[in-house]
């Protein structure tokens, strides 16, 4: 069974910068899995911040984060990293990575297309 833990996350000023991480085990091989982030504010759905494809390395972004934020993955640690910059109190939220054996444009975002394993999520607060 893959298990998944995020870390990294905490309180930052607007404009600052954090680093997620998704660190998987379980005979987890970055290689042939696509890892999912996504993020959950109070009162409203979960969205698609962003998906790294293990098998073919395709990247995908939710607009609102195009240009700030950064998915990268490390094979020899099987983590998933999102570098987020510039932060914005609208980014305030839970964090979660899953994972997935395959994700493409049309699915990467969708949260119930991910049927492998959640991480139990990380809160990120961005506030002055």
């Amino acid at each position: 069974q893959v298990q998944l833990v995020e870390s990294g996350g905490g309180l930052v000023q607007p404009g600052g910068s954090l680093r997620l991480s998704c660190t998987a085990s379980g005979g987890f091989i970055l290689a042939y899995y696509a890892i999912g982030w996504f993020r959950q504010a109070p009162g409203k759905e979960r969205e698609g911040v962003s998906a790294i494809s293990g098998s073919d390395g395709k990247i995908y972004y939710a607009d609102s984060v195009k240009g700030r934020f950064t998915i990268s993955g490390d094979k020899f640690k099987n983590t998933v990293y999102l570098q987020m910059n510039s932060l914005k109190p609208e980014d305030t939220a839970v964090y979660y990575c899953a994972t997935e054996s395959y994700v493409d444009g049309s699915s990467w975002f969708k949260p119930e297309h991910y049927l492998g394993s959640w991480g139990q999520g990380i809160q990120v607060t961005v506030s002055s």
